[in-house]
């Protein structure tokens, strides 16, 4: 369905992660920031707001890349030919019946959608595994002082892959939380609770969100290295 500039690659609609989730679409892409041409935008139909028209080109294609995902995932899961639009805070805005999540990182973009009736809120963050050095460095902004206890062996022996982790696992609670809540938070107000082998994890929130948003609060998510990425998910169920 998509119509694909030069600057992006052939559309990948694979399941990374080992758990599958029912009913969510996942589109990725690899995009090059130095094959954005003129007029790309006006070729596949998808509306730059202000911020992005002046940006440099590295910001258009990643806007453009994550723009085409989300507007092919909408397509193969709902038949929605619509392209998400901009809120002022940046936020993606969904059509009225879906959710879902854009991330895109080091010329790799992607876009998970399901249904409101299945899901409530959804989360996708991609980063690129962090060296040991910088990850010793932002441990203490990244995790709490229990986390820094609990996962002391893993940043002893895998520091920059963990810490990666960490905050690509908070970066995609926020997303799955912040439009349910439309409350801001930071590293300090949620804390990893386990990984394990299979790619599976839980959070817990240390702040109040909302009344249905309490601190204490655990939810699953999911996780997985692929290319020296980490990709994570959080899958808020309706």
């Amino acid at each position: 369905m998509t119509s694909l500039p030069l600057c992006c690659s052939a559309l990948d609609d694979s399941w990374p992660w080992r758990q599958p989730l029912p009913d969510l679409q996942l589109i990725a892409l690899n995009f090059d920031t130095t094959a954005l041409q003129d007029g790309d935008f006006l070729r596949c139909g998808i509306d730059a707001p202000p911020s992005v028209q002046r940006a440099v080109a590295k910001r258009k294609t990643e806007y453009l890349a994550g723009r085409l995902c989300a507007r092919e995932a909408l397509f193969r899961s709902l038949g929605i030919t619509a392209c998400p639009g901009t809120g002022e805070d940046r936020a993606p805005l969904w059509p009225r019946d879906c959710v879902g999540s854009i991330t895109h990182s080091h010329g790799w973009a992607a876009a998970v959608v399901g249904r409101r009736t299945h899901y409530a809120g959804l989360g996708l963050d991609v980063e690129q595994i962090m060296p040991d050095a910088r990850a010793l460095k932002l441990a203490h902004q990244i995790l709490t002082a229990n986390e820094q206890d609990r996962f002391a062996g893993q940043m002893a022996n895998t520091p920059g892959e963990f810490l990666t982790l960490a905050f690509s696992l908070k970066e995609s609670l926020f997303k799955a939380l912040y439009p349910l809540t439309r409350q801001r938070f930071y590293f300090e107000h949620a804390e990893l609770v386990d990984t394990n082998p299979d790619g599976s994890s839980r959070l817990r929130l240390l702040t109040d969100l909302s009344t249905d948003w309490c601190s204490d609060r655990e939810l699953d998510a999911h996780f997985t290295n692929r290319n020296g990425r980490v990709l994570s998910l959080v899958a808020v169920e309706a």
